[in-house]
């Protein structure tokens, strides 16, 4: 009798997350923004890591994803691939880097490639980007898309509330949708929409769709990695699920520290020279 083994990815490529879709395996992402974190969630058998623009948000401390540079984004993906053996690493391309004009896309995409040594770039919006998901494309770099909750435009919007609740705005998710994937985008995410929306979108499409506040019937899901340890508190939308409480863990462990080194217990007899 032959036993059938579960073959290993050592690295994971588009092509394998396009596999994993075909056979019905679901796809596992988090963001992650430096060499130590990204080396532990890769260790921990994680398939694409997205250097996300959230970095603005839980690196930086700004109120929206828009300040943060391309500089900086490229800092923080240096930092990741370095850390990385098996994930996929996927770089947003930030606010007002790609907007302008394709030949801005791709200048962007290719500094991201060539300096930080990540393996695809990802862009929001639907039709308003086709030339510049075309001009990336034409340059032989992976491109995912993001539909749905843009936080790039949350002026426009005006609110984190969930989107394409109305039928022209689903409707036209759905064309922005067919469309990226017409164009050649490897996959797709889909944020904070409505669960038979994001459905109705991933059996529509062949290529994989990862999902962050879109249900359970897509082929992946993404959440931030600050969200999900528990480090940030104040972020509570009911998509989260928390897998730790890093932050009372590590206020705890310093508190501990401060308390010992006024004390004068640290450092102890066994833990000098």
């Amino acid at each position: 009798m032959s036993v059938h083994k579960k073959t290993e990815i050592k690295k994971i490529t588009t092509h394998q997350l396009q596999e994993m879709k075909n056979r019905g395996e679901k796809i596992a992402m988090l963001t992650a923004y430096d060499y130590s974190m990204a080396r532990i969630i890769d260790g921990a058998g994680i398939d694409v890591i997205l250097v996300g623009d959230s970095a603005s948000n839980v690196m930086a401390g700004n109120e929206t994803t828009l300040p943060i540079t391309l500089d900086q984004m490229i800092y923080h993906a240096t930092s990741v691939v370095k850390a990385v053996n098996r994930a996929l690493v996927i770089v947003d391309i930030p606010f007002g880097y790609y907007q302008g004009s394709s030949g801005e896309a791709l200048r962007s995409s290719i500094r991201i490639m060539k300096e930080s040594g990540a393996h695809a770039v990802k862009l929001e919006g639907g039709a308003e980007v086709k030339d510049s998901v075309l001009r990336i494309l034409s340059a032989g770099v992976p491109v995912m898309g993001h539909l749905g909750l843009t936080p790039q435009s949350i002026y426009k919007f005006g609110t984190y509330s969930v989107r394409a609740k109305e039928e022209a705005e689903a409707n036209k998710l759905i064309e922005d949708a067919q469309l990226l994937q017409e164009c050649g985008c490897f996959g797709l995410v889909l944020e904070k929409i409505p669960a038979e929306l994001a459905k109705k979108v991933s059996s529509k499409l062949s290529i994989p769709v990862i999902g962050i506040g879109a249900g359970p019937d897509v082929d992946g899901q993404v959440l931030v990695m600050q969200d999900m340890l528990g480090i940030t508190q104040e972020f509570k939308p009911r998509f989260l699920r928390r897998y730790a409480d890093l932050n009372s863990v590590v206020t705890s462990a310093v508190n501990n520290y401060v308390a010992d080194v006024k004390a004068k217990t640290f450092p102890s007899q066994d833990e000098k020279y």
